[in-house]
């Protein structure tokens, strides 16, 4: 049995004292929700401070993004033994942002500028090895653009994804770690995939999985949906059989919409 995870990602929102009054506000919630397992992904400089207000929670904490060494002149990046330190159990890679994949930009945003996000399949890859390396588990992000989906190419995209970023990795590794398909299409612009559809392509990957890795791997994996994941839709995505909980962006920044997302696995 696969317990679903649902993992909050802030992004780029709230500061250390609206860390702490979200959880003191998300945690009574759901206090009585058995069977889910829950993350916060706050951005870098309010990981110490959600943390604290965690402790004795239950709910784990994971980081946003993470470099792929311990150390070194890399300025401005972080290392997965920095985010053990600052007592991360998770750490979200490869999301579509920053891979800079965005199913909106602003207008002036041109490809120069979007490149700044330079996460690719081979950079994804290796963060996952060094996340599972320092003892984090991984939530390893893939998906399509809405080009690549109306070209018919979805699935050939999320396969060489999944292809490349578990390449190199050990069956028991690939059975630990979590994969979340966001539709990039669906993030950030209020539209969300059909859940039939995205249970096909999260079964899909699973097969991927289970082409390279074997059957207990692909048994074992947790894959998640994420993109525009919201209270009133999240029980139809959530009771599909091949989807185990939910990436939120938008709607894990209030503490009773993420709550309902919380129920609604525990429905399941």
């Amino acid at each position: 049995m696969r317990i679903p995870l649902i993992a909050g990602n802030w992004k780029m929102y709230k500061t250390q004292p609206e860390a702490t009054r979200f959880v003191a506000d998300f945690v009574p919630l759901i206090e009585d929700t058995a069977g889910v397992e829950v993350a916060l992904c706050p951005p870098f400089t309010a990981l110490a401070a959600t943390r604290d207000a965690l402790t004795g929670s239950g709910v784990a904490l994971g980081a946003q993004d993470c470099f792929w060494l311990e150390e070194g002149a890399y300025t401005g990046q972080v290392s997965p033994k920095m985010l053990v330190d600052a007592g991360c159990n998770y750490v979200i890679i490869g999301h579509s942002e920053r891979r800079g994949r965005f199913g909106k930009t602003p207008e002036d945003w041109t490809p120069e500028v979007c490149a700044m996000f330079a996460d690719s399949d081979a950079t994804v890859n290796r963060k996952a090895k060094a996340a599972l390396a320092a003892g984090l588990t991984p939530i390893v992000c893939m998906g399509e653009t809405l080009a690549e989906r109306d070209r018919g190419e979805a699935d050939a995209v999320v396969h060489r994804q999944a292809h490349w970023a578990l390449g190199g990795l050990a069956a028991r590794d690939v059975g630990a770690l979590v994969i979340a398909y966001e539709p990039v299409w669906a993030i950030g612009t209020g539209r969300v995939c059909d859940a039939a559809e995205a249970n096909r392509v999260i079964a899909l990957i699973r097969s991927a999985v289970r082409e390279t890795f074997g059957a207990d791997a692909a048994a074992g994996i947790r894959i998640q949906y994420g993109g525009s994941v919201k209270p009133d839709n999240a029980a139809e995505l959530l009771h599909m059989p091949d989807i185990d909980g939910a990436l939120v962006g938008g709607a894990s920044l209030k503490p009773a919409d993420l709550a309902a997302i919380v129920a609604a696995a525990a429905g399941r």
